[in-house]
């Protein structure tokens, strides 16, 4: 067994080093406007025009900073760094606070609104630069960040945070983070990340503010957001918590399932700890409805409709390799280390992409890699795989 741990280590520190992170050091870094190109397709072509998103922006620097603070490589330090620097050029809005959402190619302003869950990728970022670098700058940002998300978007009556918001700070009658969102004013997803990056924050900064509202959403996501029947994450609520959604997101399940674990970890409330990683557990054993023989993770069923995504994205396999292994560490049994090693197997045959790098967007039913899907770009970002191989090295 340590002989194939051993060997598992080694093949994620060369896909994170060997493939992954080169891949958006030479491919992706725009020298002539600063930052990374927004852009490339599923095939490998450069798309030098593309917007500049928030999120891949944020997640770029979140993934550079964890690489060299954790594997102590000089120049994933540099590119951390030049990624900042970016950032705090363009994405933050100096007049109203908080940071803008979409960039021209040349760093000029595309869309001002403030999607909650972008705000929250920025301080997840920051505070993960900051801990590699002591830079007071990036945690006062994401401190500024954290009090703008509590001022604008927290829902004193209800509870929990709304989604979108205009440059100044009025909620927006078009709430969606995507095209295929539902427009509703609360979501699962953004209360992930929040979630996530809060955590973040109070790993560095121990406030009281900052410590209640983190157990307020662990807590959120145990009482509201959590099916109490299924353990499946519901998606989409309306401002007093109404369920508006029959969709189930196994990518979501299982990722929740550790994020979940790790925030009250962070937290330090032991007797909150026990009831997190009890429901943990039945969170990752209601993601297994959609784990197949081959190791993989399919996308989502609609639970009205009966209705079934059967590719195979990217970042959920990602994220059950953590999710599985989270859950032998909780449990200690052997089969949920079984499912990771086996869903880490799937990715290496069918996800990395040999001749551009990178992995591909999604793999078919059939097993076809999908090369229409961006290989870089808005969503397609070095986060989920980079955390996975990242994850996977300190835990192993």
């Amino acid at each position: 067994m340590q002989e194939t741990l051993h060997k598992i280590k080694e093949e994620l520190r060369t896909e994170l080093t060997g493939n992954i992170l080169p891949f958006w050091m030479e491919a992706m870094t725009d020298s002539v406007h600063g930052g990374f190109f927004g852009r490339r397709t599923g095939t490998g072509s450069l798309d030098p025009d593309a917007p500049k998103g928030a999120i891949l922006n944020a997640r770029i620097l979140w993934t550079f900073s964890s690489a060299a603070l954790h594997l102590k490589e000089e120049r994933y330090r540099v590119f951390a760094e030049w990624t900042k620097d970016y950032i705090f050029k363009h994405f933050f809005d100096e007049e109203f606070g908080g940071t803008y959402w979409l960039l021209h190619s040349d760093g000029s302003l595309a869309d001002t609104k403030k999607q909650i869950y972008s705000q929250a990728f920025f301080i997840y970022a920051l505070v993960e630069y900051y801990r590699l670098t002591d830079d007071p700058e990036c945690l006062n940002k994401a401190k500024e960040l954290f009090l703008q998300i509590e001022m604008h978007s927290f829902d004193s009556a209800q509870n929990g945070y709304l989604e979108a918001f205009d440059r100044k700070w009025s909620l927006l009658k078009d709430l969606r983070l995507s095209d295929k969102d539902a427009n509703e004013k609360k979501t699962m997803n953004t209360h992930l990340h929040i979630l996530e990056a809060y955590t973040n924050l109070y790993r560095v900064w121990k406030d009281d503010g900052l410590k209640t509202q983190l157990k307020n959403l662990i807590e959120l996501f145990l009482k509201r957001i959590v099916n109490p029947v299924t353990h499946h994450l519901n998606l989409f609520f309306d401002e007093d918590w109404t369920c508006k959604s029959t969709l189930v997101s196994y990518g979501h399940d299982i990722e929740a399932s550790w994020l979940l674990d790790e925030a009250a970890v962070v937290l330090g409330d032991s007797e909150l700890l026990v009831s997190v990683r009890a429901e943990s557990m039945r969170i990752a054993e209601a993601a297994l409805e959609g784990l197949q023989q081959d190791g993989s993770l399919i996308n989502e069923r609609n639970t009205a409709t009966g209705h079934t995504d059967w590719n195979r994205d990217w970042w959920p396999q990602a994220e059950a390799v953590v999710g599985f292994w989270n859950a032998w560490t909780i449990s200690g049994d052997a089969a949920w280390s079984d499912r990771s090693l086996k869903s880490w197997t799937f990715i290496q045959q069918n996800l990395l992409d040999p001749e551009n790098g990178e992995w591909f967007w999604a793999v078919s039913e059939k097993g076809e890699p999908d090369r229409d899907h961006d290989k870089a770009g808005f969503w397609k970002c070095p986060y989920h795989n980079s955390r996975m191989c990242l994850e996977m090295l300190k835990r192993l």
